[in-house]
């Protein structure tokens, strides 16, 4: 398991939830890249209303019910792994926006394996 404290890298990856990479959520497969590669950790938020750079808003509200809601991807990692992995997301995000943004870890400690 990868402990991270101080300075990281965070990347946050704005999409569609109804982007689709063979068949699969992008998203999905972001995560699971992410695993395979390393990375101390990834998670993703479904929004409830935004746009992008299409300009169309997709909300959840119940007289404009989206299929394609936002979604965010945020990873975070030291920054020499997070810039390793940006091929990976340069070839899954088609649509959408990929932000990068320093951080700093305080505390990340996670569950022990029930094995």
């Amino acid at each position: 398991m990868t402990r991270l404290t101080g300075t990281a890298l965070r990347v946050t990856v704005f999409l569609g939830e109804s982007d689709l990479w063979h068949h699969k959520p992008v998203y999905t497969e972001i995560v699971h890249r992410a695993h395979r590669a390393g990375l101390a950790g990834a998670s993703v938020f479904r929004g409830i209303e935004g746009y992008g750079a299409s300009s169309l808003i997709h909300t959840q509200r119940l007289l404009s019910l989206s299929e394609d809601l936002p979604v965010a991807v945020v990873i975070v990692d030291e920054e020499a792994k997070v810039r390793a992995f940006l091929p990976q997301l340069d070839e899954l995000v088609t649509e959408g926006l990929v932000v990068l943004d320093g951080c700093e870890v305080i505390r990340h400690v996670g569950r022990e394996d029930p094995r």
